[in-house]
């Protein structure tokens, strides 16, 4: 099992990783960040993807999607990609893993790959 600090070092090895925070979804807190914050500043970047997981959850709980639970959410942009992981750990409830990646530099579907290993070690 891993440590947040050492779940967010293992983030910031993804190649293209620009920024990675461990964020609590109940508040829009980030729980701890690592990056390059002239780029990024990652506790808006947390506290305004919170507001798109928190629209997630409501839409599945809508829709009745009881049995499914979220793997990632990615938002492409012109120049990045940023991908939101939801903690599916009993002690991670709650929390989710957001990753921004610069897009020219990024393996999207090998930096997914390489969060959901991560997620799965994270020990909160």
């Amino acid at each position: 099992m891993a440590t947040l600090e050492t779940a967010l070092k293992d983030a910031m090895t993804i190649e293209g990783a620009i920024g990675v925070a461990l964020v609590d979804y109940s508040s829009g807190m980030a729980m701890g960040t690592l990056g390059d914050n002239t780029e990024l500043d990652l506790n808006v970047a947390a506290a305004g993807n919170t507001d798109v997981v928190r629209a997630k959850m409501r839409t599945m709980e809508m829709l009745n999607l009881h049995d499914n639970e979220i793997e990632d959410m990615l938002i492409s942009l012109s120049s990045q990609y940023h991908l939101i992981r939801p903690l599916t750990t009993q002690t991670g409830r709650g929390l989710f893993l957001y990753l921004a990646l610069s897009r020219s530099r990024a393996n999207l579907a090998m930096a997914r790959h390489q969060l959901k290993r991560i997620e799965a070690q994270l020990e909160v």
